[in-house]
């Protein structure tokens, strides 16, 4: 082997065999009268991997196990690399079954059976507005602007201070003025009455 198998990030460690299971899912129709049958072609199963090998001690035993079971447990699609899927398009794989044994003749050892499945990431969801012009798009955002900047118009007019009448307060000027001028006349005639009696 080339390549190290590499299931995610983790090195898959003595491994004594690794085989492929990859076929075409056929639907067969029966014609009536005829000899044989049609075949519809429903393409390609997904592929399935058998990875089969041995480890010795219990601390690579213990060690393999927690690392193989946190994957198995997780159930989520990792990478897989390996020399035996070169020209397939195989990327992504789940962990389906796994099988492990312990025999007296070899008390130290420990064989592991792992069947992977290809599992392709889902699809990117569609998007909503692919359909739409570019231009409606556009035309669209400005109009959205130009009513967004009339709103701010608008908002900027409700805060103007509310012009009222401004001479209430003067009022009391006004009178206060009056009072001075009237006062004025009073000492005008006391002037008066004075130069008045000198002569």
């Amino acid at each position: 082997m080339k390549v190290k198998p590499l299931l995610g990030d983790w090195e898959i460690p003595n491994i004594a065999g690794l085989e492929t299971l990859e076929k075409r899912e056929l639907a067969e129709l029966e014609v009536p009268g005829r000899v044989g049958s049609l075949f519809q072609d429903l393409n390609a199963a997904p592929t399935r991997i058998a990875i089969r090998g041995s480890l010795y001690g219990d601390e690579r035993r213990d060690e393999f196990l927690s690392k193989v079971r946190e994957q198995f447990r997780a159930g989520e699609p990792v990478t897989f690399v390996a020399d035996i899927l070169t020209a397939t398009d195989v990327q992504y794989v789940l962990i389906e079954t796994m099988q492990f044994g312990e025999a007296g003749e070899t008390p130290d050892e420990t064989s592991f059976l792992l069947l992977l499945r290809e599992s392709p990431p889902p699809p990117p969801p569609p998007d909503p507005l692919g359909g739409l012009d570019a231009g409606l798009l556009e035309q669209a955002g400005a109009l959205v602007d130009s009513v967004a900047g009339a709103l701010d118009a608008l908002d900027a007019l409700a805060n103007i201070p509310d012009i009222q009448d401004p001479t209430p307060p003067l009022n009391g000027v006004v009178d206060g003025a009056a009072a001075a001028v009237s006062s004025i006349g009073s000492v005008g005639e006391t002037i008066t009455n004075l130069f008045g009696s000198g002569n």
